[in-house]
């Protein structure tokens, strides 16, 4: 009877620690109108499963919110094109904001950091749902995007998805140089120890050793 019980009270704890798994079918839906928290992640990433018990505790903590929602992808499985579209490169990468608009999270990953940013930072924000809460400027920024044909918007589009591609070509252009003036230096400091020591350097340590 203890076994059965026990065996209960492990299930429903199981089942309140699920975290909303947002996949291309129900990103919309289980995102409209809310500030999201989410963390882009691969089962077999060290890192994922270390925060994974303080990613359950905070959405448990957020479920049910009227505004703030904390969800996870997976970027194994059907949650793949999500953290393509999103740019995601390394697990975990967690991003918070209005779901169309996402911006990356730089914060700490113990569940006191991510707690404390989920409670300042999940609340109603600008954006298109929310043109209220907008200052001036984004408000005339929206209008002007609104004014504008879809073809316009594509071609405004490709070109800032264009350069972001050209920065992150420079940065691996330009680490992949670092890397060889690295891979450089630590050859030429090997050799010159190696040419230090083979000139006598131990023997005469062991000398004044001796003396």
């Amino acid at each position: 009877m203890k076994l059965i019980l026990l065996t209960l009270s492990s299930l429903v704890a199981s089942s309140s620690a699920t975290v909303l798994s947002l996949t291309p079918d129900n990103f919309d839906s289980a995102t409209a109108g809310k500030t999201v928290f989410i963390k882009f992640f691969a089962p077999w990433c060290g890192h994922c499963k270390s925060m994974a018990k303080d990613w359950e505790k905070l959405a448990a903590e957020w479920e049910g919110n009227a505004v703030g929602l904390v969800a996870e992808v997976d970027c194994t499985a059907a949650g793949k094109p999500l953290c393509d579209a999103n740019g995601v490169k390394g697990f975990p990468t967690i991003k918070y904001g209005d779901a169309s608009d996402l911006q990356d999270y730089q914060g700490g990953r113990s569940f006191d950091a991510l707690s404390g940013f989920a409670k300042e930072n999940l609340k109603p924000v600008c954006s298109l749902n929310n043109i209220d809460l907008c200052d001036d400027e984004k408000k005339a920024e929206i209008k002007e995007m609104q004014s504008m044909s879809m073809d316009e918007l594509d071609a405004k589009i490709k070109e800032g998805e264009d350069k972001i591609k050209e920065a992150e070509t420079t940065f691996d252009t330009g680490l992949q140089e670092l890397q060889s003036t690295y891979e450089k230096l630590m050859g030429d400091k090997d050799a010159k120890i190696a040419e230090i020591k083979g000139a006598g350097l131990g023997l005469m340590k062991a000398v004044l050793a001796s003396k």
